[in-house]
């Protein structure tokens, strides 16, 4: 049976206040508990996103692309207007090739075809195939066949590298009649090309072989050993690591001439990227870093710069004397070396959008709709590829400013409905916070929206770094910074690195000083191109 309730009123309310407090404890009980499980919600969406990140990154594309229903609905999109623009054969249409039809076959080959026209300008080596005497008797009447006509076909073949020995003969010349006359002979030797490497052994093409074969095909210099045995001829590793620094020292007034370059451009975009280095006495690498100073089109170079540590020591040190605009991440060692020195940081919407791809299956909706906002700017850009800076920055102005306005607005609304530690939010947070570097290029019509060109170059440093696993010491770091940026910068304006290294490594030991800008790679190749019969 049921306590009886007190009959006074003090009594009574004590007893209300009691079950008040009750019920307050555990509604803040139940409250505390609903916030326990939705960050344990929380976590393991955290963790079932790093495992698929991870899945991503070793096993699936590494396109910055939406993986829900909208991306898939936006390639049927994309699917069917390419259907729509196909010519459609009709029944009352005639049955022989129309305009159109062959004008889609010569835009569109069929995988696999060659055109021949391409390779003609490579060296050719007749092969005649006939019949022999007794082949030649004709089956009917025994007498011998007449040569009548020939077929001709082609076959694209492959001759591997050899070595050659180069013998060197210096002529001396001497006066016999000075000799008579007691004046001494007066002897004279005929001059020998300075070389690239003083009393080396390597020529200068074997030089830009190795050089090219390790700095722009990312070849480790233990495969290159293999292949020179196959070849012949054992060159260690070591050997022609000591090569590749002897012809770092010989070009770093090229390069010290390309960073100088660069720092005189409108636009620098950086980044950079871990370079372990060996430690013998920690017996382990260390993490070193490279970075890449990528100048804009008034100063087309690509500068890598090798760094002990990622401290802001090394940007500070390379931008010492720059006063313009840079582009770059979020990494807050810019920061120091921005105020400094009053540059302009303008930020990456290409890292901004991979942090919203990157939480897409925590919040679909929002991670969609910021995508798809950051996506209508890149169309805009894309309208504007090809115009100048004027042009493009009014078209930033009308176009992507409204654009930016309204995502601003979506994000602030999303950063409350959201929890601080969410995926999301962290995403939020990372555009918000440096919402001001992001919208430089709206001010600014000669700065990218993105920072991509200078991406690509860290990716194939990685390319040299899985390769190679390491750099020995801080001279091998640097040795890789010098002739990474002569191979970078040849990959940028076309030119073929093995060649240009070649006449590099050739003329430039006697080459004046002052005349140095001629072997910028840009420069070589405007002079290759004036030359009557350019070399191939």
């Amino acid at each position: 049976m049921s306590q009886p309730l007190p009959e006074d009123m003090e009594s009574l309310q004590a007893m209300v206040r009691a079950l008040w407090l009750d019920r307050e404890r555990a509604g803040q009980e139940r409250a505390e508990e609903q916030k326990r499980m939705r960050a344990l919600e929380l976590d393991l969406l955290r963790l079932s996103h790093q495992i698929d990140w991870f899945r991503k990154r070793y096993y699936g594309p590494r396109a910055d692309r939406l993986e829900g229903d909208a991306a898939l609905g936006q390639m049927l999109l994309e699917f069917s207007a390419e259907l729509e623009q196909r010519p459609v054969n009709r029944d009352d249409a005639p049955a022989g090739p129309s305009e159109s039809d062959s004008q889609l076959r010569r835009v569109k080959k069929r995988r696999g075809r060659r055109n021949l026209a391409k390779f003609e300008a490579l060296p050719e080596r007749i092969v005649v195939h006939e019949l022999s005497p007794a082949e030649r008797a004709c089956v009917g009447c025994g007498a011998e066949r007449q040569e009548i006509g020939q077929e001709e076909s082609w076959q694209l073949e492959f001759v591997p590298g050899h070595f050659e020995r180069l013998h060197h003969l210096r002529k001396k010349y001497g006066c016999a009649g000075c000799e008579q006359r007691g004046e001494g002979p007066k002897i004279e030797a005929a001059a020998k090309p300075a070389a690239a490497i003083e009393r080396g052994l390597a020529g200068p093409g074997l030089l830009a072989y190795i050089v090219t074969s390790k700095f722009a095909d990312y070849l480790p210099l233990y495969r290159l050993e293999d292949v020179f045995e196959r070849l012949g001829c054992e060159v260690s590793r070591a050997t022609m690591s000591v090569w590749c620094g002897d012809c770092a020292d010989l070009v770093e007034p090229l390069y010290q001439l390309m960073a100088g370059r660069v720092r005189q451009a409108r636009v620098i975009g950086t980044d950079d990227t871990p370079m372990p280095m060996q430690d013998p006495g920690a017996g382990q690498a260390r993490t070193a870093r490279m970075w890449i100073y990528r100048g804009d089109d008034s100063q087309p170079y690509n500068v890598f710069d090798f760094t002990l540590s990622r401290k802001r020591d090394g940007p500070a040190r390379f931008l010492q004397d720059y006063r313009q605009t840079i582009v770059a991440d979020a990494y807050g060692g810019y920061n120091g070396v921005v105020a400094g020195n009053q540059i302009t940081r303008a930020g990456c919407w290409a890292h901004a959008r991979r942090k919203f791809l990157d939480a897409e299956k925590l919040a679909p909706d929002l991670a969609r709709e910021a995508v798809a906002r950051i996506g209508s700017l890149f169309r805009i850009e894309a309208q504007a590829a090809t115009a100048d800076a004027a042009t493009r920055l009014r078209l930033r102005q009308e176009q992507s400013v409204p654009v930016l306005a309204a995502l601003e607005r979506r994000l602030l609304d999303g950063k409350r409905e959201l929890l601080p530690k969410h995926l999301l939010a962290e995403a939020i947070g990372y555009v918000l916070n440096q919402w001001d570097e992001l919208n430089v290029f709206v001010r600014d019509g000669e700065v990218p929206i993105e920072n991509n060109a200078a991406e690509r170059e860290m990716k194939r440093q990685v390319l040299n770094r899985k390769n190679s696993l390491f750099v020995g010491n801080p001279r091998g770091g640097r040795t890789a910074a010098i002739l990474s940026s002569l191979s970078s910068t040849c990959r940028r304006h076309g030119v073929d690195p093995q060649l240009y290294f070649t006449q590099l490594l050739l003329h430039l030991p006697a080459w004046p000083t002052r005349e140095l800008a001629d072997w910028l790679p840009d420069q070589w190749k405007l002079r290759q191109a004036a030359l009557p019969n350019p070399p191939a």
